[in-house]
């Protein structure tokens, strides 16, 4: 799996999201948490966020505007699973690939 251009697509829908932000819409990764497809979790000590895989109760949702900048800096460092599983936000997209869907839960 080529994980720069998985980083590209990803930083670049983060992009599109925070122009949507700006502009009133709703982002399409806030849509794919409402739908249950991932969850952007606060940590316990409030200082940063945790992604999970489907629908998790874990409070209120975390901002995009709070979230955006942890998950563009995440991006740049993160493992090709925690990858995946983001992408799972923007698999509608025209540039998504299947090879970057993210295995089911054990």
């Amino acid at each position: 799996m080529n994980l720069d251009g998985l980083r590209a697509f990803l930083l670049e829908r983060l992009t599109e999201d925070e122009h949507r932000a700006a502009a009133g819409r709703i982002p399409q990764l806030d849509e794919a948490e409402r739908l249950g497809r991932l969850r952007v979790l606060r940590t316990d000590d409030g200082r940063g966020l945790l992604l999970a895989a489907g629908p998790v109760d874990g409070g209120e949702p975390v901002p995009f505007v709070e979230k955006a900048p942890l998950l563009r800096a995440e991006i740049v460092v993160a493992n090709s699973d925690t990858l995946r599983l983001l992408a799972t936000a923007y698999d509608a997209h025209h540039g998504w690939q299947e090879e970057w869907r993210a295995s089911p839960p054990a």
